[in-house]
């Protein structure tokens, strides 16, 4: 998910701060940018995820990070992977899908809805026209007075390239919620523009990037995006509770909240 918030001109002093802040929430407006439907195969119904099983999961991308997911919430949880630890065969992606699905961080998700998320995932990175009209959808949310752009998990991917392919836009903000864009190889090195020497390239008009991690987050596989990105990036941690990876703990943090109030009084 992305979403892009548009800020009023204003700031707040110590004597009026809270009512300012009142003040200010009110004349903020949000864009939500939709492009799930974008993911979906032709032909299929409206609701609900294709029919997916481990034989439909595939080689490269999908393939690599179901198996670092796999690793993670093994470690996470203390047990190990146990056997083969490579997700290229059914037989094997069935197993990292059966411990993912029987964790508590995925508990409740479908085995179906777990490849469709990794599908989504080589789909946008390695897809150049699904990377294009989700982008598309993205940067029809924006306009003239949008100064912070959110994305949670792969939507955090998503704003970043966004921001990246449009220097002219005035955003200023962008804040990151369980974001796996530090994850080595399958989605780092995949990036747009392409890291150069390890390092990612910061979005050209922000003065800020607030990221947030749960530590028992898998999908936010690297909590410290300052690493990757410079020291520019803001790394805040928070603790969602057994729902680690799911927006809604991410979007009412306290963390989150400051953040995007701090952006939009500035």
């Amino acid at each position: 998910m992305a979403a892009a918030a548009d800020s009023f001109s204003g700031s707040a002093d110590s004597s009026s701060g809270a009512a300012d802040a009142r003040a200010a929430i009110k004349k903020l407006s949000l864009e939500v940018a939709f492009y799930g439907d974008l993911f979906r195969p032709v032909g299929g119904k409206a609701l609900g995820d294709p029919p997916y099983d481990a034989t439909d999961v595939g080689d490269t991308v999908e393939a690599e990070l179901l198996d670092l997911l796999w690793h993670e919430v093994a470690h996470l949880e203390d047990r190990p992977t146990g056997g083969p630890t490579k997700a290229r065969t059914p037989l094997v992606a069935q197993r990292a899908l059966n411990r993912l699905c029987s964790s508590r961080f995925f508990a409740g998700i479908a085995e179906r809805a777990l490849i469709a998320d990794l599908k989504q995932v080589r789909a946008f990175l390695c897809d150049a026209e699904m990377k294009r009209q989700v982008l598309d959808r993205v940067a029809g949310c924006v306009e003239s007075n949008t100064r912070v752009l959110i994305g949670h998990s792969l939507g955090s991917v998503v704003a970043y390239e966004a921001l990246c392919a449009h220097p002219e836009w005035a955003v200023h903000t962008l804040v990151t919620l369980g974001s796996p864009l530090g994850i080595p190889h399958v989605v780092f090195d995949r990036l747009t523009p392409r890291p150069q020497q390890g390092r990612g390239t910061p979005p050209p008009s922000i003065s800020r990037w607030l990221n947030i991690a749960d530590l028992g987050d898998p999908v936010a596989l690297e909590k410290r995006l300052a690493d990757r990105f410079g020291s520019g990036v803001q790394d805040e941690l928070v603790h969602n509770g057994a729902t680690a990876h799911d927006a809604a703990p991410y979007l009412t943090a306290r963390e989150t909240g400051h953040g995007v109030l701090a952006a939009c009084l500035g």
